[in-house]
């Protein structure tokens, strides 16, 4: 048997699903990954989408027969029945993930989650929050999802949709959100939302440009560029704090692809953060940048660990 065959046995599949990319990858109990593999989430309709995730889980799990299965998928969702309605997937609503999954897993475990919690739960495993009981944890990509884990244990809520940190109204006189209101963190933290306003104000305006390209501007001092990431950092702040003084917490940790910025974002997002956290017991709030590049599927497969003896 190879190493890598060995290190595979006496694992689970952990799934990561968002609007940019797929990821999965078998993992131990303690969190280290074995196979691992990601695709960029594809366009289409739904059983185009959940065929590409098909062949990526063939491929990670190979001749390996995970205990269990754990999937972290943007949301909402409905826990109860397996079903997914990710915002920015829209091939898949009211999507039948789990059940789904479970037909190719064959007979063990399957949980879901939504990545956000994911995010959080893998961050409070094995990264940025190890050493504290309590914690935030946010995802700013293509969209912006959170989790929580609070005294050591993941906050998910009646539906399995708490901290939906990205659809927190900031501004109820604000702009359109994908999800239907206004003024949502989201409409202004996240990649594709921040690429738009800054090409409204005339930044690259002809260009086919990402927020990648957005934050390298702001690096260089970029004057509009630099102002967008404000405006961001001051929604993704107002919604930080908000659930700070609700859930009472001093920790945060940000990752997904606009947080690879840098102090073009973190820099902003924490002088916001001082500048709203007025109250004694949120003053010493913190917002850390994640440490893990996996901790999604990560905390998926830590929910997957989670329902073995």
């Amino acid at each position: 048997m190879s190493d890598e065959a060995e290190m595979n046995q006496g694992t689970v599949l952990g799934i990561d699903i968002g609007g940019t990319k797929m990821a999965a990858a078998l993992v131990s109990a303690d969190g280290t990954i074995g196979t691992g593999d990601r695709i960029l989430t594809p366009p289409g309709g739904a059983d185009e989408v959940f065929a590409a995730l098909a062949e990526l889980i063939e491929r990670v799990r190979g001749d390996a027969t995970p205990l269990a299965v754990g999937i972290g998928s943007a949301g909402p969702l409905d826990q109860e029945h397996g079903l997914v309605s990710p915002v920015n997937i829209t091939g898949w609503r009211n999507f039948p993930l789990v059940e789904r999954v479970r037909a190719m897993a064959g007979d063990v475990p399957v949980t879901l989650g939504v990545d956000g919690h994911c995010f959080a739960l893998g961050e409070f495993w094995t990264g940025a929050g190890r050493d504290v009981d309590t914690l935030l944890g946010i995802v700013v990509s293509t969209g912006v999802g959170g989790g929580l884990v609070v005294d050591g244990r993941p906050m998910i809520g009646q539906s399995g949709n708490a901290a939906h940190i990205g659809h927190m109204v900031v501004d109820q006189d604000g702009e359109a959100c994908a999800c239907g209101s206004y003024g949502c963190v989201e409409a202004y933290a996240s990649g594709p939302r921040m690429v738009a306003r800054a090409k409204r104000r005339g930044w690259r305006a002809d260009e086919d440009v990402d927020a990648a390209v957005l934050a390298a501007d702001a690096a260089s001092g970029d004057e509009l560029a630099l102002a967008i990431f404000d405006d961001g950092a001051q929604a993704l702040a107002a919604g930080i704090v908000a659930t700070a003084v609700t859930v009472d917490l001093t920790t945060v940790v940000i990752g997904g692809g606009v947080a690879k910025a840098g102090p073009v974002l973190f820099d902003p997002v924490q002088a916001w953060v001082k500048r709203l956290a007025q109250l004694p017991f949120v003053a010493d709030l913190t917002v850390e940048p994640a440490q893990l590049a996996n901790a999604g599927l990560l905390g998926a497969a830590h929910q997957a660990w989670s329902t073995l003896p």
